[in-house]
């Protein structure tokens, strides 16, 4: 099995981005990409070649489920696994996100000393 080192993060809210990014590499260990819209993921993506994406719902012109569409546009990120993050916590936006290719949906606001952890249970529990 593949070992999960590079997260690609897409998040508009910098002070999110921040908290993030910092529960990723100070407590999880991995190697992060944090990106502020799709547009700077599409554009810094290929240099990174991430084994996860983690991916606001919700962002300013390009939303996160658009983002996705995009990257899955681009053979080596094709099959790279997703997980949402979202403060929306209906089944019915959850079954959305998850219809469009999500292994997971992670709730907001999250636990940044938990969040490594359920990243790494969602790549374990997901066959690649």
């Amino acid at each position: 099995m593949a070992e999960l080192k590079r997260i690609l993060h897409i998040e508009d809210d910098v002070s999110i981005q921040a908290v993030t990014k910092l529960a990723l590499e100070v407590v999880g260990g991995y190697q992060v990409l944090s990106c502020d819209s799709g547009r700077q993921a599409l554009e810094q993506v290929g240099a990174f070649a991430p084994d996860f994406i983690l991916l606001d719902v919700m962002m300013p012109g390009m939303d996160g489920p658009e983002t996705l569409a995009r990257l899955r546009e681009r053979p080596a990120l094709a099959d790279t696994p997703v997980a949402f993050m979202t403060a929306k916590v209906q089944s019915a936006e959850i079954e959305y996100l998850r219809g469009l290719g999500a292994l997971d949906v992670i709730i907001k606001p999250f636990d940044p000393m938990r969040l490594a952890h359920q990243i790494q249970a969602i790549w374990d529990r997901h066959p690649r």
